[in-house]
C-alpha cells in the first residue's frame, strides 16, 4: 500500500469580525514563527521540536494568546519549513569552476544561510479537531481564533469528491489572500501500489521545447505534444515584461508581479491538462519514464533570439511532480533514467555517436545502420528502453557510450 496525498481549497465566508479574528490570529502566528526562526537561526539550526519546545513554549505561553495546540503547530511549521530549504540545497550545489576550468560541486546545507527564513505573509496551521472541525453536518466550519472558536460556512466547489470516508483530512493552512480567507488541507488516502509484475505497460516521454512532450510507448505508437503555440506565448510574456521594466515606475512593478502571477498560473494548467492527457490515454498499470534533468540545459540554436532564455523557467519539473501524483492515483508510477545520450543512440544497431543528429532538421541518420527518425521520436524511444532496463531489475539504467555495432 502506497499513502496517496492532496490538498484541497475551501472559501471560507467570514463576516466583517470573524475576518479580524482571523487576521488578528494569523498575524500572532506570523510573529511567533518570526521568532522561533531567528532562534533556529541562532542557535546552530537546532530543528528538533522538542528543543525549541523546551526553549520557547513556557516564554510563548506566558505572552501570546495562542493556545497551547497552536503554540505547537508554531514549532513544527517553521522547523518544517528549514527542513524543505535543507533539502532544497541538497539538491542545488554551488558549481563553479577552478584554475583547470574543471566544474566543482560543493554540497550546501544550512549554514550557507546568510539570515533566517522569514514568514512574510500572516498564515497559520490549524490541527484538525482540535483546531478546525466540520459541524452542522459539513455544512459549516468551527475554527479556532485567539479568543474562541467561530463557525462559519464555506465553498467546497471541485472538491466535493474528497469528503468521503476514503480520504483522511490533516492538518489545515488558513491563508488571506487578496481580501479573501482560504482553508487549504491536506488528506490522504490509501491505495495499492504499482505492480511490476504481469508486463505493465511502458511509456518513455522525451521533454523538450519545441514539443512539449514526444511519448513512445512499448506498442511502438508516438504521439507528439506541440510546444510552438506555448513558445509564442511565452514570447508575447517576454515581450511586455521587457516594456514594463524599462518604464520602472511603481505601477509599472505592480504590473509585472500581476503578469508573472499570471504566467505562473498559465503555465500550471498547461501542465495539469498534459499531465491528465498522458495518465487519460495510458491508463492505470502503467510506467511513464522521465530523464533525470537536474542541471540539464537544451541547445536553443533553433529557436528565436527572444525565446534562448525562456528554457531557463522551463517548468519541467511542475511537469514532472503533476505526472507522478496523477500516476500514482491509477496505479500507476513514474521512474526517472539517466539522459546521457539518451538522443545520440541508434535503438537499431546500438551507435552512440553526437553527429548523427541533425538539430537544422529535427532529424537522426545513423551513419552506421542508415536508420533515420524524428530526433524527439529517438529521444523517446530511448528512454522507453531504460524503462525496460528498470523493470528488468537494472536500478540506475543508462546508456553506454558504444562506437562500434553491438
Amino acid at each position: 500500500m502506497v499513502k496517496l496525498g492532496r490538498t484541497i481549497k475551501l472559501r471560507l465566508c467570514p463576516d466583517t469580525a470573524q475576518a479580524d479574528q482571523f487576521l488578528a490570529m494569523s498575524q500572532e502566528y506570523q510573529r511567533l514563527a518570526n521568532i522561533v526562526s531567528q532562534w533556529i537561526f541562532d542557535h546552530g539550526f537546532q530543528l528538533s521540536w522538542l528543543k525549541i519546545n523546551h526553549h520557547l513554549y513556557k516564554e510563548f505561553r506566558q505572552e501570546s494568546e495562542l493556545n497551547s495546540q497552536m503554540i505547537q503547530s508554531v514549532f513544527r511549521t517553521v522547523s518544517a519549513r528549514y527542513k524543505t530549504v535543507r533539502e532544497q540545497l541538497k539538491q542545488h550545489s554551488y558549481r563553479y569552476k577552478n584554475e583547470e576550468s574543471k566544474w566543482i560541486q560543493v554540497p550546501r546545507d544550512l549554514n550557507w544561510l546568510a539570515k533566517p527564513i522569514q514568514f512574510r505573509q500572516p498564515q497559520a496551521d490549524l490541527v484538525r479537531q482540535s483546531n478546525y472541525s466540520f459541524v452542522d453536518e459539513m455544512r459549516k466550519i468551527s475554527i479556532t481564533t485567539l479568543g474562541k472558536r467561530t463557525k462559519l460556512s464555506f465553498t467546497d466547489k471541485g472538491f466535493e469528491k474528497y469528503f468521503t470516508d476514503d480520504w483522511k483530512l490533516g492538518t489545515a493552512k488558513l491563508i488571506h489572500n487578496q481580501g479573501k480567507w482560504f482553508l487549504h488541507i491536506g488528506i490522504t488516502k490509501e491505495i495499492s501500489d504499482f505492480d511490476t509484475k504481469n508486463d505493465p505497460q511502458i511509456v518513455g516521454i522525451d521533454r523538450g521545447l519545441r514539443f512539449l512532450a514526444t511519448v513512445f510507448d512499448s506498442e511502438g505508437k508516438t504521439l507528439f505534444f506541440d510546444g510552438q503555440k506555448i513558445l509564442h506565448k511565452r514570447k508575447k510574456f517576454i515581450e511586455i515584461r521587457r516594456c514594463l521594466q524599462s518604464k520602472g515606475t511603481k505601477s509599472a512593478k505592480k504590473r509585472l508581479k500581476q503578469l508573472a502571477q499570471r504566467e505562473n498560473r498559465w503555465m500550471t494548467d498547461v501542465n495539469h491538462r498534459l499531465a491528465k492527457t498522458l495518465v487519460t490515454a495510458y491508463g492505470s498499470h502503467t510506467l511513464f519514464v522521465l530523464e533525470d534533468l537536474t542541471h540539464v540545459t537544451f541547445n536553443t540554436d533553433d529557436l528565436p533570439k527572444s525565446l534562448r532564455n525562456s528554457h531557463r523557467s522551463w517548468s519541467f519539473f511542475q511537469l514532472e511532480t503533476f505526472l507522478t501524483y496523477k500516476a500514482q492515483a491509477i496505479q500507476s508510477t513514474v521512474v526517472k533514467v539517466s539522459p546521457a545520450f539518451t538522443s545520440q543512440r541508434c535503438p537499431k544497431c546500438g551507435l552512440v555517436e553526437k553527429t548523427n543528429r541533425h538539430h537544422d532538421t529535427h532529424e537522426y541518420w545513423c551513419k552506421q545502420c542508415q536508420y533515420r527518425c524524428n530526433d524527439d521520436r529517438l529521444g523517446a524511444m530511448n528512454i522507453e528502453m531504460l524503462g525496460q532496463e528498470w523493470l528488468n531489475g537494472v536500478k540506475h539504467p543508462k546508456i553506454e557510450k558504444l562506437t562500434t555495432a553491438g
